[in-house]
């Protein structure tokens, strides 16, 4: 079922769409050295691929192969079980233009968003017992933990499901088994960027930064180190914006006087800690910290906004070296036109499928046999929600795992939802109402 599409993907997006991140990320690949802006695992692995082919077709092929198999393999479990309409149901979500445009990206949300849907596909495939399933569904769970900072909230639920029942019986087993699986994921990416010699480059003060122009912005009193700006009150003022921290930024396209370099030298020429600032200035300033918060979340949620305010969807290659670009063809314009006229709908809106996961888990806790279901909803809701503390800038592709996790919990909840009451069914539709017509108001006025 899910051969075709996957070859026909490969085939339109063929070598696969290169941003900035990811053309820094192969020019990595290729001399062998990493730093830890973006994830050292992710490429040493693209070195390895390019044992088979020269630039990101590999690393695309990858991608596609693992969203294809991990909803081939849900999608057959359901069909073994007579849930025809649900896996016909999967296709649909599988088929929605912003993910296949996002998953033609090389980028590291793809490759983690693919290895926990495949992992999510073995764990529904696998039997009590079948320990080689056990054993590809963890490897890719560690590997999804190497490839984002905030991934552990996505594969924490999928690896606790892979426990033995007996062992998660009960909260307090529940908790006990919560922390068991946490340690490795936490590990993971710190682990692998000390056996890859990745060098420090300092990604964690972009968050730092970031939340001090916040706080700065809403409170009206500087909240930055010693910089040699004259007002920095009224510079922030002009340079901050709730989508995201790029004018902060050296590759920002207007620059702020208060730029990631100074901040940086600021911290070292005062011998204190960013995060021990950053965390001061939270707490002297918690209003305002809440406030910077929840204008960006709902920024990157495309909540309460306007769609020209926002970044649009990448939907070509940047400049890079290699002359690397996705060739003209039918299927790729017809999806790209899709794709960004979704952006514009409730189905292109990440607070929507935040709220399709919501609504996934309250079916969920009703019924007695969930399935992979559960912990895909829990997943999609705790990495979604891993954004409102930890999010810098405003991009879709921050969302596919809420996406997919979110509608595939969902397919699964509404199936086995015969004898659920009116009532549920309606306190879980609420909030998926209640935020599309929010959106749609938002964007008329």
């Amino acid at each position: 079922m899910c051969g075709a599409p996957a070859l026909l993907q490969i085939f339109t997006f063929r070598p696969g769409i290169l941003t900035w991140d990811a053309i820094r990320q192969y020019k990595q690949a290729l001399s062998g050295h990493y730093d830890d802006w973006h994830p050292p695992a992710m490429n040493w692995l693209w070195r390895q691929l390019t044992a088979i082919h020269d630039g990101p077709l590999p690393m695309l092929v990858l991608q596609v192969a693992l969203y294809w198999l991990g909803f081939g393999l849900i999608g057959w479990v359901w069909w073994r079980q007579g849930r025809r309409r649900s896996a016909a149901a999967l296709l649909l979500v599988a088929l929605l233009p912003v993910s296949l445009v996002v998953v033609g990206t090389i980028l590291k949300d793809s490759l983690m968003a693919g290895a926990l849907l495949t992992a999510a596909g073995l764990i529904a495939v696998r039997r009590p017992g079948e320990h080689v399933l056990a054993a590809m569904a963890w490897a890719l769970l560690i590997g999804a933990a190497t490839l984002r900072f905030n991934a552990v909230p996505a594969c924490l639920p999928l690896g606790v499901a892979l426990l033995p029942a007996a062992w998660r019986a009960g909260w307090k087993r529940l908790a006990l088994a919560s922390v068991t699986v946490a340690i490795p994921l936490f590990a993971a990416m710190p682990v692998a960027n000390t056996l890859l010699r990745a060098e420090k480059s300092g990604v964690e003060l972009s968050l730092v930064i970031y939340d001090l122009a916040g706080i700065t912005r809403f409170s009206g009193a500087n909240a930055f180190p010693q910089l040699a700006v004259a007002d920095p009150v009224a510079v922030n003022a002009a340079c901050y914006t709730p989508v995201s921290w790029d004018r902060y930024a050296w590759w920002g396209p207007e620059p702020c006087a208060i730029q990631f370099a100074d901040v940086r030298r600021a911290f070292a020429a005062m011998q204190v800690k960013p995060t021990r600032w950053w965390l001061g200035a939270v707490v002297r300033h918690p209003i305002a910290y809440a406030e910077h918060r929840l204008a960006h979340f709902n920024s990157t949620t495309r909540f309460l906004v306007h769609d020209a305010d926002l970044p649009p969807l990448p939907l070509v290659s940047d400049p890079n070296p290699w002359g690397c670009a996705v060739p003209a063809n039918a299927p790729l314009t017809a999806i790209e036109q899709a794709a960004t006229a979704s952006l514009r709908t409730p189905i292109g809106w990440p607070i929507v499928w935040l709220a399709v996961a919501a609504g996934a888990l309250v079916l969920l806790l009703g019924q007695s046999e969930t399935g992979v279901a559960l912990p895909l909803a829990i997943s999609a809701l705790l990495y979604g929600f891993s954004y409102l503390p930890l999010s810098v800038a405003s991009e879709v592709r921050y969302y596919l795992w809420v996406t997919l996790g979110g509608a595939v919990a969902a397919i699964a909840a509404l199936t086995q939802a015969r004898h659920t009451s009116a009532r549920r069914l309606a306190l879980a539709g609420l909030p998926v109402v209640l935020v599309s017509l929010g959106g749609v108001a938002a964007r008329m006025i």
